[in-house]
């Protein structure tokens, strides 16, 4: 007896996906450029239903709602205001049922803070890279074993890394210096709670490898630097891993990196089920 396989019906045609609202959390440096590409359509999939900040705003393209009435409209969620934002918020927009997507990956070297985000839900949670890359690899070189030693060098402009907790001593070195100066050296759980705009990329790192406690993170201010520079070295028993990048700094902003909000669409791309994405 001979068996008879029935032919797949062959279709040209594709069920829709369901567009997904977005409200953006944040009308800076980073959300104008997130923001606006979203109006004008850039990103397929995904529609600016409103935006979320704590000034008054007039030239937003989509309302201006607060958070609690921006969580009944918008099944995704995009931080782009800071680190205080994801601690206050994120698990309200988890519970919600609304997914999440953080560019300030800082707030996340709280473990504890991880923990509730990991239980909260239906709604899920997306981080992206920011400024750096080889995050994808060094997440899948955790599936051949831990790695021994992780090190990420930030350099950037002195006047962006400055912080009211620093001394007198510190701070005049900064707005002296004709050098590369070592402003602090830590891991990344505890570096990006002293530069909660600065650092975000160290966050990025630790999520990507594990564990906080393992990156080292060097940070440089140098008056030279045109172009802010991140480093990463990594080794284990199964490879070593360098990457380096350098940006220019966002000029309404040169804390963060005129990249930024480009890896922040990426990401929405890749969440919203964009094709020929880079997963």
């Amino acid at each position: 007896m001979t068996a008879t396989l029935t032919p797949r019906p062959q279709t040209h045609t594709r069920p829709a996906r369901p567009v997904r609202r977005i409200g953006l959390v944040g009308w800076g440096a980073i959300g104008r450029v997130v923001g606006t590409a979203l109006a004008e359509g850039h990103i397929p999939g995904a529609e600016l239903t409103c935006i979320i900040d704590n000034r008054p705003l007039v030239d937003a393209p989509a309302p201006q709602l607060s958070f609690d009435d921006a969580l009944a409209v918008c099944d995704l969620v995009v931080e782009a205001a800071g680190q205080a934002v994801v601690r206050e918020w994120a698990e309200r927009v988890l519970h919600s049922g609304a997914d999440l997507l953080i560019a300030s990956t800082g707030a996340l070297v709280d473990p504890a803070l991880v923990e509730r985000l990991r239980a909260a839900g239906p709604g899920r949670v997306y981080f992206t890279g920011g400024a750096v890359g080889g995050l994808d690899l060094l997440q899948a070189v955790r599936g051949l074993g831990p790695l021994t030693s992780v090190t990420l060098t930030t350099t950037k402009l002195p006047a962006t890394l400055h912080q009211p907790w620093m001394d007198a001593e510190l701070t005049e070195r900064l707005r002296t210096t004709t050098e590369p100066v070592e402003v602090m050296r830590g891991t990344a759980r505890d570096v990006p709670v002293k530069f909660p705009k600065s650092t975000n990329v160290a966050a990025s790192v630790a999520l990507a490898t594990g564990d906080p406690d393992l990156v080292e993170v060097v940070v440089v201010a140098d008056p030279a630097a045109t172009l802010t520079r991140h480093v990463i070295e990594a080794a284990g028993p199964h490879g070593t891993y360098r990457f380096e990048v350098a940006h220019r700094p966002d000029a309404a902003n040169p804390a963060t990196s005129q990249v930024v909000p480009h890896a922040v669409l990426r990401s929405l791309g890749a969440v919203v089920g964009r094709a020929g994405q880079i997963l």
